[in-house]
């Protein structure tokens, strides 16, 4: 689990008091722990976001706002549930995660709270938000298919590879790697997968990819690149944005992505998003930070930090995503493929996806 980051002395003993568990150990940071309360007020934000993607443009909204953004770091389900157990008396405003289906979830816990917002309707696209206006897509990123190109042409791969289905086919046979079914990431890709070809049909493909595997399933996509590279397996399902970072720090890679089904539903996206916790004590200036960060110039600097692509149509990727080039979207609604989670992982787990 990712470390806990506190950056208010006030949100520290909060959760101290309130439902700090003995495995977690807790800190703060020096120089903003015992700091007085902005003039504009705090927004204090639960980010299953890693900091260091949103530390700057935090310290920045504080800096011109007068409102102090307080954070607290740590995965999506220990946040849910620091929210559920301290009820009406948490310090939370803002919920960010990196899944549609942990936003979901919170939803569906009553964890977050209606906001009918024209800002946010208009910055951000109806698929990538809660039909409930209870949360809102803020990056975008697709999980598509990646290959080596020492070991096929992009023009070979893409004649043998058209969408996810294809890779169950026994030509795949040894030559598959994929991450641990436990990650929220396959879970919701399966999920798009059983809104788009039902139940029956995505259980046929998903035991062809089993099948098929070359290794047993890593624990992060970074692996699963790497385990390519090595040439221990010729392709795999990963989040774009893994391959952007690694092409940010090393350079080019002997590594591909085939955007599948462009001729039919188009490649699975999903969303880093935010919403509004139901027991906001600041909710204007939680209202105000979300709608500052679904702004274009906000957006574009926000998916850059993870080499994603914006969720605001009118914000540019980096130079390296729109190298990618812009695919053909799945246009179903991240909302639904969180919905369908719960039977997703029954299914994962009944094929022996581990």
């Amino acid at each position: 689990m990712k470390p806990i980051r506190f950056l208010s002395a006030t949100v520290v003993t909060l959760l101290m008091v309130g439902c700090s568990r003995p495995d977690s150990p807790l800190s703060t940071t020096p120089d903003t722990a015992t700091a007085p309360a902005a003039p504009g007020g705090e927004v204090v934000v639960y980010t299953a976001r890693k900091y260091q993607l949103v530390e700057d443009l935090f310290a920045e909204y504080s800096k011109t706002t007068g409102t102090q953004v307080r954070a607290v770091t740590d995965d999506a389900g220990p946040l849910i549930q620091r929210l559920r157990t301290e009820g009406a008396d948490t310090p939370a405003d803002l919920l960010i995660t990196v899944d549609a289906g942990d936003l979901w979830f919170a939803a569906d816990q009553g964890l977050l709270a209606p906001l009918e917002n024209t800002t946010l309707a208009a910055n951000v696209p109806a698929n990538l938000r809660d039909p409930g206006n209870r949360w809102y897509g803020l990056a975008v990123r697709a999980r598509t298919i990646a290959y080596s190109t020492k070991a096929y042409t992009p023009e070979r791969f893409a004649s043998e590879v058209k969408g996810y289905a294809d890779l169950a086919g026994p030509a795949w046979k040894g030559k598959l790697c994929l991450r641990s079914s436990k990650h929220v990431y396959n879970r919701s890709l399966v999920a798009a997968l059983i809104a788009r070809y039902g139940e029956p049909k995505t259980e046929e493909i998903v035991r062809g990819w089993i099948a098929n595997l070359a290794t047993e399933p890593f624990s992060s996509d970074t692996l699963l690149l790497e385990a390519i590279i090595a040439g221990q397996c010729s392709v795999g399902i990963v989040n774009h944005y893994y391959l952007g970072r690694m092409i940010a720090e090393k350079g080019a890679v002997p590594i591909a992505i085939r955007w599948p089904d462009q001729d039919g539903a188009g490649v699975h996206v999903n969303i880093s998003g935010a919403g509004l916790t139901t027991h906001a004590k600041n909710r204007d200036g939680a209202v105000k930070l979300l709608e500052w960060l679904s702004t274009p110039a906000v957006q574009a600097r926000f998916a850059a930090a993870n080499q994603e692509y914006p969720a605001n149509p009118q914000a540019q990727p980096t130079d390296i995503v729109r190298g990618f080039g812009t695919p053909v979207q799945d246009p179903i609604a991240v909302a639904e493929v969180g919905k369908l989670q719960p039977t997703a992982a029954k299914l994962m787990d009944r094929i022996g996806w581990r």
